[in-house]
This record gives structure tokens, C-alpha cells and sequence, in this order.
């Protein structure tokens, strides 16, 4: 094994092909709803995988850890909980919607690990609250990780390749890797915080092409506290902006992310700094769109754009779709499932829809 095959060995991580409990994104299904439902239904239905999950399992709590609500015993008492339904449902591998819920997943293992005796506390908080004991997981696993290790699994499934229909040309993919999936612990992401596979070797595999960026690495600029107190916004949509001003030179077609938060705060955000400064990033006045890994995985699958929710983004994807070749039907956009239609949103000033 030569050097630079050592040093990416250190940066793998063990990921389980099957058998998972599956914990929800609070985040995500407020945002984007049909991303959490598409990964499911592809992973059940068309890689025909076990993904269990219990109605009874609840918000990791992370947002309000994170915005000093929720004390740190309060969360890993509710993580306790969680791993008890896991084991309840005879489970050992844990799948994780959210990359904060994951990285506060690693967190609170990694705690454990090196103060046994704050375990063993919540394990008794558990206990009298809830009559509740539990097994820790064996694996942790960001839904993202699980996408990764199947990706070629579903190259062989897709019905379209990240290829411009009419150039033959791989399409131009800049991706963002959330902070809480690879620079809280590193040794537990693919790749690590310096070098990150796991957007790119999708991207890879399904045909595209990554392209570097002076600031791929930057916080997509949610930050919880910038933009959760309404005075630190300019903090976040700053730091988004400098983002979407590192990659416009380089006119990707798209920017693919597998945080909750940051695809809404990368695809929201244009439509912000448009009405604020009569800006877009590229070059037809429409935006950059912005897809999820679920949701990409999921079109290239053949799964209709709107029945995944495509129509709840900011930046509109038909330019994408068009791209590639999808099919979709314009008068069902703003359909519900009973066809009923539910009225179409007011434009923006700047932003081309």
C-alpha cells in the first residue's frame, strides 16, 4: 500500500449496508419535507433495505442545545431514549437525518467514552424517568454516509446521469459539506474536515464533475445563534454571501448539500441578497439551484420533482431538470396529492421564477 492509500485509510469509516433505525430531522421536515420521505421510499422500495422507525422517538433537542435552551443532561437524557427504542426495536445501527443530530450523537458517545461516570448518571436519569435502560449503537450513520456507500448501487438503478443532455457534457456540481457532519470529529465523517468524499463520490459516480471553490470549506452560514436572534442575521447571510460569491466565477449548474439547514439558508438566502442588493450568481437572473443529496439521489432515480417537494425551494430547479433531461409536468407544481391546486406564490422582485 503506497503512502497517500495510507493516509486515506484513516479517513474511512465503517458503514453498515443495512439494518438501520432511523431517527427524523426536525429541520428537514420543516424545510423540506419530501426529502426525508424520499430517502426513505428509496431506500425501503428500491434498494430494498430495513429502515425502522418508531413513531415514538422525538427532536434530539439539538437546536435548543445549541441555542443554550436545553442543558446538556436534558439532551443526552432524550439520546438515552432513543437509543432504548433502537434496542426496543431490536436495532444496533442508527441512521441520522440531521447532521447536528449526528454531530451531537458522536458528542454525547464521545463524552461517555471519557467521563463513564456522567453515563452512568444519565443512565439512572433514564431510568427513573421513564423506566427506560439501553445499549449504545454500534454504529452511528448520517443518512448521507449510507447514500455514499450505496452510490453505486443506485448508479446502476438511475434513469438520468448527471450529464447535459444537450452538450454530453458532465454537469458542473459545487458541494457543501455540512460543519456538524465533518469538523466536530472528523474520524467520524468519509474523508474527514480537510479532504470529504462523501458529496463528491456521489457526484463522481452518478457523471458529474466537482468543481473546487475558494470557499468550499466555509460555514454555509447558519450558526444557530447568527440566525436564530434576528440582530445576528447580517452575521448569516454574510457568510452565506461569501460563499455564493466564491462560486459564481465558476457558473455551477448546481450546489449540492446534505445538511438541512444549509440547503435552506444556501437556497433562501439568494433570494435575499437578490431583493437586497438586485444580485443573483449566475448568469440568467435565476439563481443557483440548490438540491439535497436525498433529493438528487431521488431524480436521478426517476422519482417525480414535485411529489419530492422540489417546489418548496427558493431557487427554481426546472432549469436544472431541463438540463438533465427529467421529465416533469408544469401543471402539477403547485398540485396537492388529491390534484387539488394550491395557488402559486407571489414573485420576487429579482429573482427570475
Amino acid at each position: 500500500m503506497n503512502k497517500e492509500s495510507k493516509v486515506w485509510k484513516n479517513y474511512q469509516k465503517e458503514i453498515p449496508e443495512d439494518h438501520y433505525f432511523y431517527v427524523r430531522s426536525c429541520i428537514r421536515q420543516t424545510f423540506f419535507p419530501g426529502a426525508e420521505a424520499s430517502l426513505l421510499r428509496l431506500l425501503r422500495n428500491d434498494l430494498n433495505r430495513d429502515v425502522f422507525e418508531d413513531a415514538r422517538h422525538t427532536c434530539c433537542t439539538g437546536i435548543g442545545y445549541h441555542a443554550d435552551i436545553i442543558p446538556l443532561e436534558t439532551i443526552m437524557t432524550v439520546m438515552a431514549r432513543q437509543f432504548s427504542l433502537m434496542n426496543e426495536g431490536g436495532y444496533s445501527n442508527m441512521l441520522v437525518s440531521c447532521v447536528t443530530s449526528f454531530g451531537l450523537y458522536c458528542e454525547v458517545l464521545d463524552m461517555w467514552e471519557h467521563s463513564p461516570e456522567l453515563e452512568a448518571k444519565i443512565r439512572e436519569q433514564l431510568f427513573q424517568s421513564t423506566g427506560r435502560e439501553f445499549d449504545k449503537p454500534k454504529h452511528v450513520v448520517h443518512g448521507s454516509d449510507l447514500v455514499y456507500r450505496l452510490r453505486d448501487e443506485i448508479k446502476r438503478k438511475n434513469v438520468y446521469q448527471l450529464i447535459n443532455k444537450e452538450t454530453n457534457q458532465p454537469l458542473r456540481v459545487v458541494e457543501h459539506v455540512g460543519c456538524h457532519y465533518a469538523k466536530i470529529f472528523p474520524h467520524k465523517s468519509v474523508g474527514g474536515a480537510e479532504f470529504p468524499e462523501v458529496l463528491s463520490g456521489m457526484i463522481e459516480a452518478w457523471g458529474g464533475e466537482v468543481i473546487d471553490y475558494p470557499e468550499r470549506r466555509h460555514c454555509c452560514g447558519f450558526g444557530f445563534r447568527h440566525y436564530l436572534l434576528q440582530e445576528n442575521r447580517g452575521y448569516s447571510i454574510a457568510q452565506t454571501r461569501t460563499k455564493l460569491r466564491s462560486m459564481e466565477p465558476y457558473q455551477p449548474d448546481f450546489i449540492l448539500t446534505n445538511c438541512p439547514g444549509c440547503t435552506m439558508f444556501l437556497d433562501r438566502w439568494q433570494y435575499t441578497l437578490a431583493e437586497m442588493e438586485g444580485v443573483t450568481y449566475d448568469q440568467k437572473g435565476r439563481g443557483i439551484p440548490v438540491l439535497s443529496y436525498e433529493e438528487l439521489a431521488a431524480l436521478l432515480m426517476g422519482f417525480d420533482p414535485w411529489e419530492i417537494g422540489l417546489h418548496m425551494h427558493q431557487v427554481q430547479v426546472e432549469q436544472l431538470l431541463d438540463k438533465i433531461g427529467i421529465r416533469y409536468d408544469p401543471d402539477m407544481k403547485y398540485r396537492a396529492k388529491n390534484g387539488d391546486y394550491m395557488g402559486k406564490p407571489a414573485a420576487p422582485d429579482v429573482l427570475i421564477v
